[in-house]
């Protein structure tokens, strides 16, 4: 059974190219000590491109529950969107989609 898949970016078009089995890979942001939640909705805004509503689900998600994915696509890009968010000092990790 598949998780939950990150909500759509708002700042990327979708080509029609990327298909189920083409996005196998999650970005996962992890819950911290350090970042107010504040913070961590204007991150995934301004990486992401989500509006401040899908914003501040996502980061409730990772208040309440730990953890939320972020998005979701090709191992290279959750690999990039990883390193971003470390470079905004937020934890997160990507990992396969089970």
């Amino acid at each position: 059974m598949a998780g939950p898949l990150a909500p759509e970016r708002v700042s990327e078009t979708s080509t029609g190219e990327e298909s189920a089995l083409d996005r196998p890979w999650v970005t996962v942001v992890w819950d911290d000590p350090v970042n107010l939640m504040t913070y961590v909705t204007f991150v995934l805004q301004e990486l992401f491109g989500y509006d401040e509503a899908t914003a501040t689900e996502l980061m409730l998600q990772v208040h309440n529950e730990g953890k939320a994915i972020v998005s979701s696509g090709p191992r290279e890009r959750m690999e990039h969107d990883t390193n971003r968010l470390h470079a905004y000092g937020l934890w997160a990790t990507y990992q396969r989609d089970a």
